[in-house]
């Protein structure tokens, strides 16, 4: 019984098994590494540093894997989110609802991202972050101002 249950979960695993790569862009200080340590770990640290570049980490929940793409927020950087955008699953972008000076930049750059030729039909969430701030925008007031064409 113990080969032939082996060999059922395999079979199983083949056709159950499902991989997606997602990219996490938004402005530096949006939450995008917060956010994936969360899905990786549950786990939760205020003490972060800058993400110089990328980094790329792969979770595995039952028989999903991610291949997550967490992209540096900083206008040297923002020129590379379109070639690590390319041909994934979907975009997060992420958006620090309580950095109200940011927003209209986050807008800007977010505009700037979905316009790209290579992205078209890939799926698209918009992430209002540190909504639970004090000084954060409301969910209604963040969508019109994040919203795009």
């Amino acid at each position: 019984m113990g080969l032939l249950d082996s060999l059922l979960n395999w079979l199983r695993s083949l056709f159950f098994k499902q991989e997606m790569e997602l990219s996490l862009v938004g402005l530096q200080n949006a939450g995008k590494t917060s956010l994936v340590n969360a899905v990786a770990t549950g786990g939760y640290s205020e003490d972060m540093i800058p993400t110089v570049g990328f980094n790329m980490r792969k979770v595995t929940k039952g028989n999903v894997t991610i291949k997550l793409w967490d992209l540096g927020g900083q206008r040297r950087f923002r020129t590379m989110w379109e070639r690590y955008c390319r041909g994934v699953s979907a975009i997060l972008y992420v958006v620090d609802a309580a950095d109200r000076d940011s927003v209209p930049i986050a807008r800007s750059e977010l505009h700037d991202l979905v316009v790209k030729p290579s992205l078209s039909g890939i799926p698209l969430l918009v992430l209002g972050n540190k909504i639970d701030k004090s000084e954060a925008l409301s969910k209604q007031a963040l969508g019109p101002r994040i919203n795009y064409r």
